[in-house]
């Protein structure tokens, strides 16, 4: 395993907030939790989630997270991330914690856009979707990733995704691969034809459609999806 000593350097940026510092979980827990579930850890300066290899049947130590400290709504959030073989997470945005009415919570990804973190070579998943739209740092279910520049299971790929009044940019490698513009007819029409349309789950046709909530803004979080995955050098730019 390489080790993946965080960086700062925000000194000379003061609209630049470090999420994850490489050596404390301040301002994390799990989402819907009051706690960080204990498959989160810090390993070698990363955030690291050893799999359960239950795919996306979450266990008790399990589950996704967000960072509770603050919500976000103009932003660039920068990150790098590896999984394992086989492996699969996501990055959540724009997030809330929304309450299912049955004491739980609904599935964080009904109200956040997911920037999709995958090993396209070893998981179906990449596979399945409609031209590749669910291979890493693709729009989830919606707008594929192109060029599709991701690194293999192992190694570390950088992400970059930029928010700002509706305009989001996803970034992979240092390459621009996906752009779009929420609470746009457009952004519409892609859910519709995703499976959050509002006739296959009508829940999260209404949240992501007006995801933000009133004030157009979120927690950003990582996901529970049974595989080893790894995060390293969080960190967020607020824009004015």
């Amino acid at each position: 395993m390489v080790a993946c000593l965080a960086s700062c350097g925000t000194k000379e940026d003061p609209n630049t907030i470090v999420l994850f510092d490489g050596t404390s979980l301040e301002g994390w827990r799990g989402y819907g939790k009051d706690h960080v579930p204990s498959r989160w850890t810090i390993e070698d300066g990363c955030l690291k989630f050893s799999g359960s290899g239950g795919g996306e049947a979450q266990t008790g130590e399990g589950g996704d997270i967000i960072y509770a400290a603050q919500k976000f709504k103009n932003f660039e959030l920068e990150l790098e991330w590896m999984v394992s073989k086989g492996g699969n997470s996501g990055i959540f945005y724009l997030a809330q914690e929304v309450e299912n009415g049955k004491g739980g919570y609904e599935p964080i990804y009904v109200s956040a856009p997911e920037c999709q973190v995958l090993d396209n070579e070893n998981h179906p998943d990449a596979r399945l979707g409609v031209d590749g739209n669910r291979q890493s740092s693709s729009l989830y279910d919606m707008i594929p990733a192109k060029p599709q520049n991701s690194k293999p299971a192992g190694e570390w790929n950088k992400v970059k995704i930029m928010v700002y009044k509706g305009t989001v940019v996803h970034f992979q490698n240092d390459e621009a691969v996906v752009e779009y513009h929420l609470w746009t007819p457009q952004w519409t029409e892609m859910l519709q034809k995703s499976k959050f349309s509002e006739e296959k789950w009508p829940v999260a046709f209404n949240l992501l459609n007006n995801c933000g909530g009133e004030n157009r803004e979120g927690y950003i979080g990582f996901q529970d999806h049974g595989d080893d995955v790894w995060f390293r050098n969080i960190k967020v730019k607020v824009l004015e």
